[in-house]
């Protein structure tokens, strides 16, 4: 049917099994985080996510909302 990986990846947080949080600490959030927490989305089938980066001044403007499947 399809492979099974041991490990596929290791998410920093998840909560409830309804969202998946990325911890990150960089002065600045590039795609890559963004389209990491995707695949970790995809691949558990949870919908939201989000990227919390504490790099950043402000919190508030460390916080990335990422979403899968959800409709609009």
């Amino acid at each position: 049917m399809g492979e099974v990986f041991e490990e596929g990846f290791r998410a920093d947080l998840i909560v409830e099994d309804k969202v998946i949080i990325e911890l990150k600490s960089v002065e600045a959030l590039n795609k890559v985080a963004a389209k990491q927490l995707f695949t970790y989305l995809k691949l558990t089938r949870v919908k939201l996510g989000f990227v919390l980066n504490f790099g950043q001044g402000l919190m508030k403007d460390g916080i990335q909302r990422v979403v899968c499947g959800l409709e609009d």
